[in-house]
């Protein structure tokens, strides 16, 4: 990400300050650039976690691990498409 020009982002949930109002502005102005990619996200592995059996890896190891995330973005995407063209 950061050789493409990028900055890594967490989204933060919680901060320490003195005011409260100044301590609100910092999270929002911090979790602002964050929000609407991790909203986009969060909503695809959510869908994958409850539809596609995420929720454990069915298989032992790392490549075997991935093999399995990559059927499931290909099931998700067929879906998706059918979804886009039938709509």
């Amino acid at each position: 990400m950061r050789a493409r020009g990028g900055s890594i982002r967490v989204a933060a949930t919680g901060m320490w300050g003195r005011d409260e109002k100044e301590t609100l502005a910092r999270l929002n102005a911090w979790n602002h650039g964050v929000h609407r990619v991790r909203g986009r996200i969060e909503k695809i592995f959510g869908t994958w976690k409850r539809s596609y059996g995420l929720r454990r890896m069915r298989w032992r190891g790392l490549a075997k691990a991935a093999v399995q995330i990559h059927l499931t973005a290909i099931a998700y995407n067929f879906r998706r498409t059918l979804n886009i063209v039938a709509g």
